[in-house]
């Protein structure tokens, strides 16, 4: 159980270290990528649902056998995203480089089902 809550919480800090900076960087953002983003809401709303995972990543670690549903649901969020930059790459419409920004995801996805696993047999602990 250690094993998962460790990892849990690294992956909510990390991802809200990472996220962050991105809330105050909207135009550069459209600088980098153009064409600019016409639809700030959607740029936005993708920032703060994704900054609710990681917020649910700290759920998660504060105790990963009761709350070790929602680890599908977090795997979920780790592969899709995946999945969406192998299609984007595989159809030339992003670099390598900017699919190779999957890499955190991919290592965060496999230590997501490896605490998944470690967890099964474990009971729930009840606050």
């Amino acid at each position: 159980m250690k094993f998962a809550r460790i990892v849990f919480i690294a992956a909510g800090v990390w991802g809200i270290f990472v996220l962050t900076p991105l809330y105050f960087l909207f135009d550069v953002t459209g600088r980098a990528y153009p064409p600019p983003v016409d639809y700030p809401h959607f740029f936005y709303g993708f920032l703060s649902v994704t900054m609710a995972w990681q917020i649910a990543f700290l759920i998660i670690g504060s105790n990963p056998v009761r709350f070790r549903p929602l680890m599908i649901a977090a795997m979920f969020e780790k592969f899709s995203y995946l999945v969406t930059l192998a299609v984007l790459y595989g159809h030339a419409r992003i670099s390598s480089t900017a699919a190779s920004t999957g890499f955190p995801d991919t290592v965060l996805g496999i230590l997501f089902i490896a605490a998944y696993v470690k967890t099964a047999g474990a009971k729930a602990e009840m606050r």
